[in-house]
């Protein structure tokens, strides 16, 4: 257990670093208003911390730098993050995709690191189900969930039918069955399409499983955005392997999928540090991240990935406010 002092230099400490980069030594601290503390004393006191995990000296230095527990430390008990600091632009309502994608550059921007989001999960529930003959024997099936999101898939049934019965079909279908998930709908057409021709059954029947597989895919779509600020990251731009093993990371989006899952099991804003679990695979990587909800229900997860060296602060803000830009956007669209 930490005394008040040894946690007030840690935290100066860990803010030094944050803010100037460089391994912070006994001197340096000395002259921070507020410590009052002799370069002696510092030195003492560096040493139980550094002797409980929290602090660490590079090679290359006298000074020391936080470690993964010093900024779990940090993080969890020293900061008090005021998120109607920051004034980011609106989320237009748009279409989903669109949204998603303006947001994980918002996160971007705001923060000059690397923004992702995970798309919201899909729903097969549908509005409207329409056939387009595209040629003998190959229809283009095109569903439309009830927030706007479109899924196109081409089959190929075993009758060739014309735009007209691809018409009967469609509408049958949009008029009896509308508002209900597909999978509803594939049971329900099993015993409700006696008076139908059986080959439109048929075709309705391959159309309806075709859509419900399209749109409960599992693999959920992460957006990435900002990739290349890392380059100018100077934990990163001096260090090739640190900077690759990030690229990987992005490259591999089942990981950014595991990890992302993580965060939307929780409420508020998550902060996960690199080093100090499995969630996050590299030392040099923390994420901080948040659900976001539409209408009341959570959806998906959003964050911000970038050196643990980053201001952790700033980015709660900038996570927990476009969390609640993308929630109102996606909620009150029409």
């Amino acid at each position: 257990m930490l005394d008040d002092r040894a946690r007030l230099l840690l935290k100066t400490l860990v803010e030094r670093y944050i803010a100037e980069g460089q391994p912070v030594g006994s001197r340096t601290l000395s002259r921070v208003p507020g410590l009052e503390l002799s370069p002696a004393t510092i030195r003492n006191v560096m040493a139980d911390l550094e002797e409980h995990g929290l602090i660490a000296s590079p090679h290359t230095s006298a000074g020391r730098i936080p470690t993964a527990r010093g900024y779990r430390l940090f993080v969890d008990t020293m900061l008090t993050a005021n998120r109607d600091e920051i004034t980011a632009p609106s989320l237009a309502a748009e279409q989903p995709q669109k949204v998603i994608t303006n947001a994980a550059n918002l996160l971007s921007n705001l923060s000059q690191f690397v923004g992702v989001v995970m798309a919201p999960r899909r729903t097969s529930t549908f509005r409207h189900i329409e056939f387009l003959r595209l040629s003998e024997k190959r229809l283009l099936v095109i569903i439309v969930s009830p927030d706007g999101d479109v899924q196109n898939r081409v089959i190929f049934p075993e009758v060739d039918f014309s735009q007209s019965e691809l018409v009967e079909a469609s509408n049958y279908i949009n008029a009896n069955f509308s508002g209900l998930s597909l999978e509803q709908v594939r049971d329900r057409l099993q015993t409700e399409i006696d008076t139908l021709r059986s080959e439109i059954a048929t075709l309705m029947k391959t159309a309806v499983q075709v859509g419900a597989e399209a749109m409960s895919q599992a693999e959920d779509e992460v957006v990435i955005a900002g990739e290349r600020n890392l380059l100018s990251v100077s934990d990163f731009s001096s260090d090739m392997t640190h900077l690759r093993r990030a690229f990987d990371l992005f490259e591999q989006k089942a990981q950014l999928m595991r990890l992302l899952d993580v965060s939307s099991k929780g409420e508020g804003v998550r902060i996960f540090i690199g080093g100090e679990s499995q969630v996050v695979p590299y030392e040099e990587l923390s994420v901080v991240s948040a659900s976001y909800e539409v209408d009341g229900q959570v959806v998906g997860t959003l964050g911000v990935i970038g050196p643990t060296r980053m201001p952790y602060e700033r980015m709660i803000q900038i996570v927990d406010i476009t969390s609640r830009l993308v929630s109102n956007a996606l909620s009150h669209r029409k």
